[in-house]
């Protein structure tokens, strides 16, 4: 992810009010218990394609997906062992997403906001494999609440507002004005190369 501010945190805020009605909140902050409320909810998406073509020489690969399209790139100089990739192989692909909100308590400071990477490849001579991920985090206080326009102001740290409109505003009830937000955005993805079964 490269977003930052308070675009990142007007989009996150939406997703996270949209999503609370089928996320888990952690023991001791739901509604109703007198702590501060919280929200997560997480996703993943996998696929898979198959190598059908691959020039070493060029770094050129052509995959196959699952209804029939292919696609053709150039690996670049970070995927490592390219040469253990032969045709047949099957690519495995995973998206994976997480969003946390949490309303501060009273007297609870903002933590570091910030991104974070993190990435691990596979070993030499090992089937090309590797995974990717970041981690988003930003704070920000609710500034209004207009709850006939259903619509929250948030403003960041920076100084930035903007008003969103929830896909659920009904959950606008679980927050006040002045409640303080840590939002957490986490994307990864994981691609793994592995060897077609024989029929």
């Amino acid at each position: 992810m490269r977003r930052t501010g308070i675009a990142l945190l007007a989009g996150l805020f939406v997703l996270s009010i949209a999503a609370g009605g089928c996320a888990t909140a952690p023991a001791g902050k739901s509604a109703g218990t007198g702590e501060p409320p919280s929200w997560q909810t997480s996703s993943v998406v996998e696929e898979t394609a198959t190598v059908m073509a691959v020039n070493q020489s060029t770094r050129m690969v052509t995959l196959k997906g699952p209804e029939g399209n292919a696609i053709t790139f150039k690996a670049s100089d970070e995927v490592r062992n390219l040469a253990q990739v032969q045709v047949g192989d099957v690519v495995k692909f995973a998206y994976y997403e997480s969003l946390a909100v949490r309303v501060l308590g009273k007297g609870e400071a903002f933590p570091p906001a910030g991104e974070s990477a993190a990435m691990s490849r596979a070993k030499p001579g090992e089937k090309p494999a590797g995974v990717v991920g970041t981690e988003t985090s930003v704070n920000a206080t609710i500034t209004a609440i207009d709850m006939q326009a259903k619509t929250a102001t948030l403003k960041g740290e920076d100084g930035k507002s903007v008003t969103v409109t929830p896909l659920r505003p009904e959950k606008l009830d679980e927050v006040k004005v002045g409640d303080r937000l840590v939002i957490t955005y986490t994307e990864a993805v994981a691609v793994k190369v592995e060897k077609a079964e024989k029929k």
